[in-house]
Protein backbone atom coordinates (compact mmCIF):
# COMPACT_ATOMS: atom_id res chain seq x y z
CA UNK A 1 0.00 0.00 0.00
CA UNK A 2 1.02 3.97 -1.00
CA UNK A 3 1.03 5.67 2.14
CA UNK A 4 1.58 9.18 2.12
CA UNK A 5 2.65 10.99 5.44
CA UNK A 6 1.01 15.13 4.59
CA UNK A 7 -1.39 16.53 2.32
CA UNK A 8 -1.01 20.20 1.85
CA UNK A 9 -2.59 22.99 0.22
CA UNK A 10 -6.55 22.80 1.32
CA UNK A 11 -7.24 25.46 3.29
CA UNK A 12 -10.83 26.89 2.73
CA UNK A 13 -11.62 30.54 2.05
CA UNK A 14 -11.43 31.74 5.94
CA UNK A 15 -8.18 29.76 6.50
CA UNK A 16 -9.50 28.02 9.40
CA UNK A 17 -8.15 24.54 11.04
CA UNK A 18 -8.68 23.26 7.44
CA UNK A 19 -6.65 19.91 5.95
CA UNK A 20 -7.84 17.60 3.48
CA UNK A 21 -8.74 14.39 4.67
CA UNK A 22 -5.77 13.08 6.93
CA UNK A 23 -3.68 10.67 4.80
CA UNK A 24 -2.90 7.37 5.56
CA UNK A 25 0.34 6.71 7.53
CA UNK A 26 2.41 3.56 7.84
CA UNK A 27 0.36 1.59 10.59
CA UNK A 28 3.79 0.52 12.39
CA UNK A 29 4.66 4.28 12.46
CA UNK A 30 1.42 4.27 14.57
CA UNK A 31 2.32 1.41 16.78
CA UNK A 32 0.10 -1.01 14.79
CA UNK A 33 0.70 -4.19 12.87
CA UNK A 34 -0.42 -3.83 9.18
CA UNK A 35 -0.73 -7.06 9.11
CA UNK A 36 -3.48 -7.45 12.00
CA UNK A 37 -4.77 -4.52 11.32
CA UNK A 38 -6.13 -6.38 7.82
CA UNK A 39 -8.25 -8.52 10.55
CA UNK A 40 -10.64 -5.58 10.63
CA UNK A 41 -11.01 -5.78 6.86
CA UNK A 42 -11.47 -9.47 6.69
CA UNK A 43 -14.12 -8.60 9.83
CA UNK A 44 -15.99 -6.13 7.72
CA UNK A 45 -15.95 -8.33 4.06
CA UNK A 46 -17.25 -11.11 6.16
CA UNK A 47 -20.47 -9.01 7.49
CA UNK A 48 -21.11 -7.63 4.35
CA UNK A 49 -20.99 -10.93 2.37
CA UNK A 50 -23.00 -12.58 4.63
CA UNK A 51 -25.76 -9.12 4.30
CA UNK A 52 -25.52 -8.42 7.89
CA UNK A 53 -24.44 -4.57 6.36
CA UNK A 54 -24.38 -2.69 3.54
CA UNK A 55 -21.43 -1.33 3.62
CA UNK A 56 -18.78 0.23 6.22
CA UNK A 57 -16.41 3.09 6.23
CA UNK A 58 -13.62 2.45 8.95
CA UNK A 59 -10.95 5.05 9.97
CA UNK A 60 -8.44 4.40 12.92
CA UNK A 61 -6.08 6.85 14.22
CA UNK A 62 -3.88 6.34 17.08
CA UNK A 63 -0.75 8.44 17.85
CA UNK A 64 -1.13 11.81 15.68
CA UNK A 65 -1.21 9.22 12.31
CA UNK A 66 -3.96 7.76 10.44
CA UNK A 67 -3.18 4.35 10.99
CA UNK A 68 -6.09 2.61 9.04
CA UNK A 69 -9.11 3.80 6.13
CA UNK A 70 -11.60 1.65 4.92
CA UNK A 71 -14.46 1.97 3.07
CA UNK A 72 -15.84 -1.67 1.69
CA UNK A 73 -19.42 -2.85 0.29
CA UNK A 74 -22.52 -0.04 -1.12
CA UNK A 75 -23.93 3.01 0.47
CA UNK A 76 -27.66 1.49 -1.48
CA UNK A 77 -27.67 -2.12 -2.21
CA UNK A 78 -30.14 -1.48 -4.95
CA UNK A 79 -28.29 0.32 -6.87
CA UNK A 80 -24.77 -0.72 -6.02
CA UNK A 81 -23.36 2.22 -5.40
CA UNK A 82 -20.04 1.68 -4.19
CA UNK A 83 -19.07 2.76 0.03
CA UNK A 84 -16.76 6.20 -0.40
CA UNK A 85 -14.77 7.53 2.15
CA UNK A 86 -16.72 10.60 2.00
CA UNK A 87 -20.19 8.93 1.87
CA UNK A 88 -22.46 10.49 4.23
CA UNK A 89 -24.30 8.73 7.18
CA UNK A 90 -27.28 9.88 9.27
CA UNK A 91 -25.41 10.10 13.13
CA UNK A 92 -28.26 9.11 15.11
CA UNK A 93 -27.26 9.70 18.56
CA UNK A 94 -23.94 10.34 17.80
CA UNK A 95 -25.24 13.73 17.79
CA UNK A 96 -25.69 13.91 21.73
CA UNK A 97 -21.78 14.25 22.37
CA UNK A 98 -21.44 17.11 20.23
CA UNK A 99 -24.78 18.95 21.68
CA UNK A 100 -22.78 18.26 25.35
CA UNK A 101 -19.95 20.62 23.66
CA UNK A 102 -22.20 23.17 22.39
CA UNK A 103 -23.67 23.73 26.20
CA UNK A 104 -20.04 22.98 28.01
CA UNK A 105 -18.84 26.06 25.05
CA UNK A 106 -21.50 28.35 26.78
CA UNK A 107 -20.41 27.40 30.21
CA UNK A 108 -17.41 28.09 29.79
CA UNK A 109 -18.36 31.84 28.14
CA UNK A 110 -20.60 32.14 31.52
CA UNK A 111 -23.78 32.13 29.63
CA UNK A 112 -24.56 28.97 31.70
CA UNK A 113 -23.68 27.79 34.50
CA UNK A 114 -23.87 24.11 35.64
CA UNK A 115 -25.55 23.94 38.67
CA UNK A 116 -28.21 26.89 37.99
CA UNK A 117 -31.88 26.09 37.49
CA UNK A 118 -33.04 26.15 33.69
CA UNK A 119 -35.85 28.18 34.65
CA UNK A 120 -33.87 31.27 33.55
CA UNK A 121 -33.99 30.58 30.17
CA UNK A 122 -36.61 27.34 29.95
CA UNK A 123 -38.91 28.76 31.68
CA UNK A 124 -41.35 26.06 30.42
CA UNK A 125 -39.37 23.61 32.99
CA UNK A 126 -39.94 25.53 35.69
CA UNK A 127 -42.02 24.49 39.38
CA UNK A 128 -41.86 21.07 38.48
CA UNK A 129 -44.50 17.92 39.98
CA UNK A 130 -42.95 14.54 40.07
CA UNK A 131 -45.76 11.70 39.69
CA UNK A 132 -46.42 9.79 43.03
CA UNK A 133 -46.31 6.22 41.09
CA UNK A 134 -44.40 6.32 37.68
CA UNK A 135 -47.12 4.20 36.28
CA UNK A 136 -49.56 6.37 38.12
CA UNK A 137 -52.19 9.09 37.14
CA UNK A 138 -51.04 12.40 35.69
CA UNK A 139 -52.42 14.05 38.47
CA UNK A 140 -51.49 12.63 41.03
CA UNK A 141 -48.29 14.27 41.59
CA UNK A 142 -46.43 16.40 44.31
CA UNK A 143 -44.07 19.02 44.12
CA UNK A 144 -40.50 18.62 42.92
CA UNK A 145 -37.73 18.26 45.33
CA UNK A 146 -35.32 20.89 43.65
CA UNK A 147 -35.40 22.05 40.26
CA UNK A 148 -33.99 20.91 37.42
CA UNK A 149 -30.37 22.11 36.44
CA UNK A 150 -28.17 22.40 33.26
CA UNK A 151 -25.97 19.92 35.27
CA UNK A 152 -29.11 17.16 34.86
CA UNK A 153 -29.23 17.81 31.14
CA UNK A 154 -26.11 16.63 30.62
CA UNK A 155 -25.77 13.74 32.08
CA UNK A 156 -29.73 13.35 31.19
CA UNK A 157 -31.35 13.30 34.93
CA UNK A 158 -34.01 15.69 34.52
CA UNK A 159 -37.03 13.12 35.33
CA UNK A 160 -38.46 12.65 32.13
CA UNK A 161 -37.30 11.24 29.09
CA UNK A 162 -37.95 7.67 26.97
CA UNK A 163 -40.36 5.99 28.51
CA UNK A 164 -39.70 2.64 27.46
CA UNK A 165 -36.26 2.46 29.02
CA UNK A 166 -37.25 3.88 32.28
CA UNK A 167 -38.89 0.98 34.23
CA UNK A 168 -42.39 1.87 33.17
CA UNK A 169 -44.46 0.76 30.63
CA UNK A 170 -45.32 2.34 27.25
CA UNK A 171 -48.82 2.52 27.58
CA UNK A 172 -49.14 3.62 30.60
CA UNK A 173 -50.63 7.10 30.78
CA UNK A 174 -46.68 9.17 31.10
CA UNK A 175 -45.90 6.93 28.38
CA UNK A 176 -48.57 7.81 25.93
CA UNK A 177 -48.49 11.55 27.06
CA UNK A 178 -44.62 11.60 26.38
CA UNK A 179 -44.66 9.83 23.09
CA UNK A 180 -46.86 12.64 22.10
CA UNK A 181 -44.57 15.20 22.54
CA UNK A 182 -43.01 15.45 19.09
CA UNK A 183 -44.44 15.80 16.23
CA UNK A 184 -42.94 16.67 12.49
CA UNK A 185 -43.24 19.80 11.66
CA UNK A 186 -42.83 20.66 15.41
CA UNK A 187 -41.29 24.39 16.59
CA UNK A 188 -38.69 24.10 19.50
CA UNK A 189 -41.07 26.19 21.54
CA UNK A 190 -44.49 24.24 20.95
CA UNK A 191 -42.13 21.33 21.98
CA UNK A 192 -40.73 22.76 25.17
CA UNK A 193 -44.46 23.59 25.83
CA UNK A 194 -46.17 20.02 25.61
CA UNK A 195 -43.23 18.77 27.62
CA UNK A 196 -43.45 21.24 30.14
CA UNK A 197 -47.16 20.17 30.59
CA UNK A 198 -46.10 16.89 31.58
CA UNK A 199 -45.40 16.09 35.25
CA UNK A 200 -41.57 14.78 35.43
CA UNK A 201 -41.23 10.76 35.89
CA UNK A 202 -38.94 10.60 38.79
CA UNK A 203 -37.33 13.93 40.63
CA UNK A 204 -33.99 15.74 39.43
CA UNK A 205 -30.97 13.56 39.55
CA UNK A 206 -32.66 10.75 40.34
CA UNK A 207 -32.41 8.69 37.62
CA UNK A 208 -30.85 8.27 33.92
CA UNK A 209 -33.44 8.86 31.41
CA UNK A 210 -32.95 9.14 27.61
CA UNK A 211 -33.18 11.45 24.58
CA UNK A 212 -35.02 14.07 25.69
CA UNK A 213 -32.21 15.75 27.97
CA UNK A 214 -30.87 16.20 24.72
CA UNK A 215 -33.19 17.53 22.62
CA UNK A 216 -33.88 20.50 25.45
CA UNK A 217 -30.04 20.97 25.43
CA UNK A 218 -30.87 22.06 21.95
CA UNK A 219 -33.09 24.44 22.80
CA UNK A 220 -30.86 25.93 25.70
CA UNK A 221 -28.25 26.43 23.53
CA UNK A 222 -29.91 28.52 21.08
CA UNK A 223 -31.11 30.64 23.80
CA UNK A 224 -28.30 31.16 25.81
CA UNK A 225 -26.58 32.60 22.67
CA UNK A 226 -29.09 33.74 21.26
CA UNK A 227 -29.15 32.15 17.68
CA UNK A 228 -30.74 28.81 15.99
CA UNK A 229 -29.37 25.85 17.73
CA UNK A 230 -28.24 24.60 13.94
CA UNK A 231 -26.30 27.88 12.97
CA UNK A 232 -24.48 27.68 16.47
CA UNK A 233 -23.08 24.35 15.64
CA UNK A 234 -22.03 25.59 12.59
CA UNK A 235 -20.42 28.44 13.34
CA UNK A 236 -18.78 27.39 16.20
CA UNK A 237 -18.25 24.22 16.07
CA UNK A 238 -18.45 22.84 12.39
CA UNK A 239 -16.88 25.67 10.10
CA UNK A 240 -14.05 26.00 12.77
CA UNK A 241 -13.01 22.14 12.36
CA UNK A 242 -13.67 22.10 9.06
CA UNK A 243 -16.15 19.66 9.26
CA UNK A 244 -17.35 20.74 6.10
CA UNK A 245 -20.04 17.73 5.27
CA UNK A 246 -22.02 18.10 8.93
CA UNK A 247 -25.19 19.19 8.97
CA UNK A 248 -28.97 18.55 10.29
CA UNK A 249 -29.82 18.02 6.26
CA UNK A 250 -28.35 16.79 2.74
CA UNK A 251 -28.43 19.33 0.55
CA UNK A 252 -29.17 18.16 -3.04
CA UNK A 253 -25.76 18.48 -4.40
CA UNK A 254 -24.31 15.98 -2.08
CA UNK A 255 -27.13 13.50 -1.54
CA UNK A 256 -25.60 11.18 -4.40
CA UNK A 257 -23.34 10.54 -1.51
CA UNK A 258 -25.52 9.35 1.07
CA UNK A 259 -26.06 5.76 2.60
CA UNK A 260 -29.46 4.29 2.89
CA UNK A 261 -30.25 3.10 6.44
CA UNK A 262 -31.16 -0.40 6.52
CA UNK A 263 -32.97 -2.81 9.06
CA UNK A 264 -32.65 -6.49 9.44
CA UNK A 265 -35.50 -7.98 7.97
CA UNK A 266 -37.48 -11.41 9.26
CA UNK A 267 -35.25 -13.57 6.62
CA UNK A 268 -31.92 -12.15 8.19
CA UNK A 269 -32.01 -10.08 5.01
CA UNK A 270 -31.42 -5.86 5.00
CA UNK A 271 -34.83 -4.25 4.23
CA UNK A 272 -34.48 -0.41 3.26
CA UNK A 273 -36.19 1.58 6.44
CA UNK A 274 -38.60 4.57 5.80
CA UNK A 275 -36.01 6.83 7.32
CA UNK A 276 -36.33 10.65 5.62
CA UNK A 277 -33.45 12.84 5.18
CA UNK A 278 -34.31 16.65 5.45
CA UNK A 279 -32.84 18.28 1.89
CA UNK A 280 -33.29 21.72 3.88
CA UNK A 281 -33.01 23.15 7.30
CA UNK A 282 -35.52 21.70 9.75
CA UNK A 283 -37.57 24.01 11.45
CA UNK A 284 -36.77 22.28 14.99
CA UNK A 285 -33.21 20.70 14.58
CA UNK A 286 -32.75 17.35 16.82
CA UNK A 287 -30.51 18.18 18.98
CA UNK A 288 -30.67 14.46 20.11
CA UNK A 289 -30.01 12.72 16.66
CA UNK A 290 -30.59 14.43 13.83
CA UNK A 291 -27.16 15.18 12.32
CA UNK A 292 -25.67 14.28 9.19
CA UNK A 293 -21.76 13.25 8.56
CA UNK A 294 -19.27 11.70 7.34
CA UNK A 295 -16.00 9.13 8.82
CA UNK A 296 -13.30 12.56 8.36
CA UNK A 297 -15.68 15.07 9.79
CA UNK A 298 -16.23 13.18 13.12
CA UNK A 299 -13.00 11.93 13.35
CA UNK A 300 -12.66 15.89 13.39
CA UNK A 301 -14.41 16.22 16.66
CA UNK A 302 -13.53 12.97 17.99
CA UNK A 303 -9.82 14.44 17.63
CA UNK A 304 -11.25 17.53 19.25
CA UNK A 305 -11.84 15.37 22.62
CA UNK A 306 -8.69 13.64 22.61
CA UNK A 307 -6.64 16.82 22.49
CA UNK A 308 -8.61 17.76 25.43
CA UNK A 309 -10.54 20.58 23.58
CA UNK A 310 -8.44 21.19 20.96
CA UNK A 311 -7.32 20.32 17.32
CA UNK A 312 -4.04 21.56 15.77
CA UNK A 313 -4.00 25.46 16.64
CA UNK A 314 -8.32 25.61 17.13
CA UNK A 315 -9.04 25.17 21.02
CA UNK A 316 -13.50 25.37 21.56
CA UNK A 317 -13.37 24.02 25.19
CA UNK A 318 -10.66 23.57 27.89
CA UNK A 319 -9.03 20.53 29.34
CA UNK A 320 -10.73 21.03 32.51
CA UNK A 321 -14.09 20.98 30.22
CA UNK A 322 -13.12 17.83 28.45
CA UNK A 323 -12.48 16.33 31.91
CA UNK A 324 -15.98 17.13 33.55
CA UNK A 325 -17.34 15.68 30.49
CA UNK A 326 -15.58 12.27 30.41
CA UNK A 327 -16.24 11.87 33.92
CA UNK A 328 -18.49 8.93 35.12
CA UNK A 329 -21.66 10.47 37.23
CA UNK A 330 -23.90 7.44 37.25
CA UNK A 331 -21.58 5.29 39.34
CA UNK A 332 -20.72 7.93 41.28
CA UNK A 333 -23.28 9.34 42.60
CA UNK A 334 -26.07 6.83 42.21
CA UNK A 335 -24.67 3.23 41.46
CA UNK A 336 -28.06 1.46 41.35
CA UNK A 337 -30.45 4.28 40.38
CA UNK A 338 -29.69 5.46 36.33
CA UNK A 339 -29.81 2.28 34.51
CA UNK A 340 -32.13 2.37 31.29
CA UNK A 341 -32.18 -1.78 31.49
CA UNK A 342 -30.06 -3.62 33.54
CA UNK A 343 -26.21 -4.49 31.72
CA UNK A 344 -26.78 -1.27 29.90
CA UNK A 345 -23.54 0.66 31.70
CA UNK A 346 -22.09 -2.80 32.74
CA UNK A 347 -18.57 -1.90 33.01
CA UNK A 348 -19.27 1.92 31.79
CA UNK A 349 -20.88 5.22 33.49
CA UNK A 350 -21.93 8.66 31.70
CA UNK A 351 -20.47 11.64 31.29
CA UNK A 352 -21.99 14.71 29.74
CA UNK A 353 -23.61 13.40 26.55
CA UNK A 354 -20.94 10.72 26.46
CA UNK A 355 -20.87 7.01 28.29
CA UNK A 356 -17.25 6.30 29.78
CA UNK A 357 -15.42 3.19 30.56
CA UNK A 358 -14.91 2.38 34.05
CA UNK A 359 -13.24 -1.01 34.06
CA UNK A 360 -11.18 -2.73 31.49
CA UNK A 361 -12.64 -5.31 29.28
CA UNK A 362 -10.54 -7.73 27.00
CA UNK A 363 -10.21 -6.62 23.86
CA UNK A 364 -11.85 -3.52 23.87
CA UNK A 365 -11.61 -0.08 25.13
CA UNK A 366 -9.57 0.74 27.61
CA UNK A 367 -10.87 1.97 31.18
CA UNK A 368 -11.21 6.45 30.54
CA UNK A 369 -12.25 5.86 27.07
CA UNK A 370 -15.35 7.84 26.02
CA UNK A 371 -17.98 7.36 23.17
CA UNK A 372 -21.49 7.41 22.57
CA UNK A 373 -23.26 5.09 19.30
CA UNK A 374 -26.02 5.73 17.32
CA UNK A 375 -29.87 3.87 16.06
CA UNK A 376 -28.05 3.62 12.53
CA UNK A 377 -24.71 1.35 13.53
CA UNK A 378 -22.53 4.19 13.71
CA UNK A 379 -19.81 3.94 16.04
CA UNK A 380 -17.02 5.87 17.75
CA UNK A 381 -14.45 5.60 20.73
CA UNK A 382 -11.80 7.51 21.80
CA UNK A 383 -9.52 5.67 24.28
CA UNK A 384 -6.64 8.06 25.88
CA UNK A 385 -4.35 5.49 27.60
CA UNK A 386 -4.09 4.15 23.68
CA UNK A 387 -4.05 7.41 22.00
CA UNK A 388 -6.21 5.48 19.53
CA UNK A 389 -9.53 6.33 18.28
CA UNK A 390 -11.76 4.72 15.67
CA UNK A 391 -14.90 5.96 13.99
CA UNK A 392 -16.78 3.31 12.05
CA UNK A 393 -19.95 4.36 10.14
CA UNK A 394 -22.71 1.70 8.77
CA UNK A 395 -26.16 2.17 8.64
CA UNK A 396 -27.72 -1.00 9.71
CA UNK A 397 -30.48 -0.39 12.24
CA UNK A 398 -29.42 -3.89 14.12
CA UNK A 399 -26.23 -4.04 13.61
CA UNK A 400 -24.80 -7.83 14.66
CA UNK A 401 -23.39 -8.38 17.54
CA UNK A 402 -20.69 -10.59 16.09
CA UNK A 403 -19.68 -8.49 13.70
CA UNK A 404 -18.37 -5.64 16.36
CA UNK A 405 -16.91 -8.45 18.79
CA UNK A 406 -14.98 -9.33 15.55
CA UNK A 407 -14.21 -6.02 14.91
CA UNK A 408 -13.03 -4.57 18.51
CA UNK A 409 -11.24 -8.01 18.94
CA UNK A 410 -9.12 -6.88 15.46
CA UNK A 411 -8.45 -3.66 16.48
CA UNK A 412 -7.39 -3.88 19.54
CA UNK A 413 -5.30 -7.13 18.68
CA UNK A 414 -3.64 -5.14 16.14
CA UNK A 415 -1.97 -2.70 18.76
CA UNK A 416 1.78 -3.10 18.71
CA UNK A 417 2.56 -0.25 21.56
Amino acid sequence: MNYRIAVVGCLTALGIAAECPLAQARPADAGMSAARLERVTEAEDKAIANGSLSGVVTIVYRKDRLAYVSARGYQDVSTKTPMRRDTIFALASMTKPITAVATMMLVEEGKLRLDEPVDRLLPELANRKVLDDPSGPLDHVHPSPRPITVRDLLTYRIGIGVIGYAGVAEDSPIGKAYAATTSPGLTADEYMARLGALPLVYAPGERFMYNAPSLVLGVLVARASGMPFDRFLETRIFRPLAMKDTAFFVPAEKRNRLATVYATGAQGTLVPTNRQTPNAAPVFPNAAGGLYSTADDYMAFARLMLGKGRLRHVRLLSERSVDMMTRDYLTAEAPNSFFIHENFFENAGFGYGLQVQTKPVSPGPSPGSYWWQGATGVAWTADPKEQMIFVRMIQNMKPPAQFNSEFMTALYEAIER
